[in-house]
């Protein structure tokens, strides 16, 4: 069992720049593909961004690559999502997400483990 708690959520203007983190339990996190996904009201759940088990390998869907940033500490057990130059399309419950495997993940259905949310909203 893996429990995640996202945090780092808030609100901002358009351009500013948040930092989410997730901290996992367990003594396994580095075995662990990590996610995170985001859901506006009213939208499906959506990938946002992965990274495989070591940090070596990421994935960041189109529509945030060059704002957004996955990393990972895995001797703190969390998971991170450095977001930039934000916009209002931003907006959205951000969730982290967990799977035991070695590969980048990208879909909702693949993951295991998921945290509660955090809210993230930019103002125009």
């Amino acid at each position: 069992q893996v429990q995640l708690v996202e945090s780092g959520g808030g609100l901002v203007q358009a351009g500013g720049s948040l930092r989410l983190s997730c901290a996992a339990s367990g003594r396994t996190f580095s075995s662990y593909c990590m996610g995170w996904f985001r859901q506006a009201p009213g939208k499906e759940r959506e990938f946002v961004a992965a990274i495989n088990r070591s940090g070596g390998g990421t994935y960041t869907a189109n529509s945030v690559k060059g704002r957004f940033t996955i990393s990972r500490d895995n001797d703190k057990n969390t998971v991170y999502l450095q977001m930039n130059s934000l916009k209002p399309e931003d907006t959205a419950l951000y969730y982290c997400a967990a799977k035991n495997s070695i590969w980048v993940l990208t879909s909702t259905t693949e993951y295991d483990y998921w945290g509660q949310g955090t809210q993230v909203t930019v103002s125009s």
